[in-house]
């Protein structure tokens, strides 16, 4: 093997290794079994990160860079006091995420749906740091991550049916112009999309309404983020976009049923027929129809405006988004199913495969 290390960074309302949960339930596998203890067994060397299930993408970055440091949380004087919560979390000095580490150690960050998110950002401060840290915090108690600059090496970023450019699963909610309850699904979905609904809203705790997944997914949040994130050039990019809809004819995409899970009907039938303005101007049209059931394929492919490629096995180049071919299947499937058993075993050593002889 080629001594990359795998970090697997779950998305919204998820958990990792640090969490109880895990032990029951694993993010990475879900009912197909413990997809990290496998690819361990395969002989790649992965972990499963722990971040905030509904924290920002800023915050998100901050705890994964605490877990692969070994050090407490710090979300950064100036971010913390904008954002009205405690500068410091949880301290991971005695159970750093890797055992073994030095400043050669190569990573592959993959994210799965709002993880790919924190990995990009975790990436950029990472390389080139917070300018607002660094100019509201005194140099003795800036944190390093920070600073930038820093010699752990990004090898590789891999997102998995992440909203890159957001989802307009959010959006329409707040579109004056549309009213989600008046398109036409299954009486049945209705209640399995509350539940759902659920585990998308935070619970409130005083900070400032932005800091949250939330906020950063939204269409015009996410263009916004894009613009201050960058396409390294020495990094290697993979993007997997999922599908589980159909064009019924005019552009409008329904679930297909047997590949949909049923807590994501509703809502792919809502984003399938979906057309509007953001706010920022940006124009959803038929393009944003299909869906995995809570993101865009569209927005799963790349950034917008960012280079990008479909994928060449033969041609496989840095500083530019290889696009897999759509999968097929809803949101969670590229997890080993939400309620329904998928084998994603295979997927993942080719992947793995795929990265480790670069």
């Amino acid at each position: 093997m080629s001594g990359l290390k795998y970090i697997f960074v779950h998305g919204l309302s998820g958990w990792g290794s640090y969490d109880e949960k895990y032990r029951k339930t694993p993010y990475w596998g879900m009912k197909g079994g413990d997809l990290i203890a496998f690819l361990r067994e395969k002989g790649f060397d992965c972990y499963a990160a722990s971040v905030a299930p509904q924290g920002s993408a800023w915050d998100r970055a901050c705890e994964l860079f605490a877990q692969l440091a070994g050090t407490r949380v710090d979300y950064g004087l100036d971010h913390s006091r904008k954002n009205r919560h405690d500068r410091f979390g949880r301290d991971f000095s005695g159970c750093p995420l890797i055992d073994r580490q030095d400043d050669g150690t190569r990573l592959v960050l993959i994210g799965h749906s709002f993880g790919g998110a924190t990995i990009r950002l975790f990436t950029e401060i990472l390389l080139r740091g917070a300018k607002d840290e660094i100019e509201n915090t005194d140099a003795g108690g800036l944190s390093p991550f920070f600073r930038g600059g820093s010699k752990i090496r990004v090898h590789s970023i891999v997102t998995l049916a992440s909203p890159l450019n957001g989802t307009t699963a959010y959006d329409m909610m707040e579109d004056e112009n549309f009213d989600p309850d008046r398109v036409k699904v299954p009486l049945w979905s209705g209640v399995l999309a509350k539940v759902m609904a659920g585990r998308l809203v935070p619970s409130k705790d005083g900070r400032d309404e932005r800091d949250y997944a939330g906020y950063d997914m939204h269409v015009d949040n996410a263009a916004e983020m894009n613009r201050h994130l960058s396409t390294f050039p020495d990094i290697y990019y993979f993007s997997v976009p999922c599908s589980a809809t159909v064009d019924t004819g005019n552009g409008i995409h329904r679930p297909q049923r047997k590949i949909m899970d049923p807590f994501f009907v509703r809502r792919s039938v809502q984003i399938g027929c979906y057309s509007g303005t953001t706010k920022g101007g940006t124009v959803i049209d038929d393009s944003w129809h299909e869906n995995d059931g809570l993101v865009n394929t569209i927005s799963a492919m790349a950034p917008f405006g960012q280079p990008q490629q479909r994928l060449d096995r033969e041609n496989i180049r840095p500083g530019v988004w290889n696009v897999c071919p759509v999968l097929r299947g809803d949101h969670m499937m590229i997890q080993g199913g939400l309620t329904r058993k998928t084998d994603i075993r295979s997927l993942y050593l080719k992947m793995l495969a795929m990265i480790d002889a670069l």
